[in-house]
């Protein structure tokens, strides 16, 4: 239904700007929430004379009232390795207290919810590949934890706000995705990579980089996103390319895609490292007549200038 109301919060990360472009580009009114703690005002900038779009700097750890919204995407989290590090106890907030506010703010104005929950919920899978029936196997008290812990959090009171209040809930369970405006110093597989054989540095492999991903292109993600938002489903859904690749071919790839002569180095591997990480998208499949088209070829090709022009104009990305 084109022209609701929709509240996006993390509207300034990779995702959540995509979502925005997304939304606006059916005819809906977005306001978009971020408090910039690792977003970025440049996945906006080109928002700005959209008529269509507000937004709205706030840290949703805080109680805040949007005024009468039809949806909420709650994308609003930290979500790199180098991010959640640095910001422990935030993403923690962020994902109960600032879970609770939006969700209360659905419950108000009887909107739609969708909260972008994480494959981390899974851990370091005993079951391959990964299926929502499965309750993972996380170490609650990790450096990893904070992330973890907080988006496990969050998919309790989500389900809690659907069965208690009877909010209209969705679960996305979001694996590995890459594409333009992903943060060129995150520390995430795809844009370290990217940076790295772009400089013509050594593309560092933690580990001897046999342990797994699958990587979804950011159009994909989106698109398997707003068919679960206008679905009758009420159970975490992953979403996420089934297609999976060793670190050390994804390195091989990127390569290719940037014609680098990059070599390619080995580091330790960090605490809790999944091994594998592939998503069973049987139910997005079924329940949503979703699965993802762009190959990793295809989506490195398409994120090129990208990463290329980041470095070029030396902005934080």
């Amino acid at each position: 239904m084109a022209n609701q109301i929709i509240l996006v919060t993390g509207a300034a990360g990779f995702l959540g700007s995509h979502l925005c472009d997304a939304l606006l580009a059916e005819g809906h009114t977005v306001i978009g929430v971020d408090n910039f703690s690792t977003g970025s005002s440049v996945n906006l900038e080109h928002l700005s004379s959209e008529s269509k779009f507000r937004f709205l700097s706030h840290d949703i750890t805080h109680s805040f009232d949007p005024g009468r919204i039809d949806y909420v995407f709650n994308f609003a989290s930290p979500a790199s390795p180098v991010d959640y590090t640095r910001l422990g106890v935030e993403t923690l907030r962020v994902g109960s207290a600032g879970t609770f506010n939006t969700l209360e703010i659905a419950r108000k104005y009887n909107a739609g919810y969708l909260h972008a929950s994480t494959s981390e919920c899974y851990g370091d899978p005993e079951v391959h590949p990964q299926v929502e029936t499965y309750w993972g196997n996380v170490n609650p008290i990790g450096p990893r934890s904070v992330y973890d812990e907080a988006k496990r959090f969050s998919e309790a009171a989500v389900m809690a706000f659907h069965r208690y209040y009877g909010v209209n809930t969705h679960l996305v369970r979001i694996f590995n995705t890459y594409g333009p405006r992903l943060q060129a110093n995150d520390g995430r597989v795809v844009s370290n990579f990217m940076i790295q054989a772009l400089r013509g540095e050594s593309l560092t492999i933690y580990g001897d980089g046999s342990q797994t991903r699958s990587f979804c292109f950011v159009s994909d993600l989106i698109d398997g996103i707003l068919r679960l938002s206008r679905s009758s489903e009420h159970l975490p859904v992953n979403i996420g390319n089934p297609d999976e690749y060793t670190i050390l071919e994804c390195a091989k790839e990127i390569l290719a895609v940037t014609g680098s002569r990059s070599e390619i180095v080995h580091k330790p591997l960090p605490p809790d490292d999944p091994a594998r990480r592939r998503p069973d998208i049987t139910r997005a499949r079924t329940l949503l007549g979703w699965e993802p088209k762009v190959s990793l070829r295809e989506g490195l090709s398409r994120s090129l200038e990208y990463f290329r022009s980041s470095i070029v104009s030396h902005v934080s990305v």
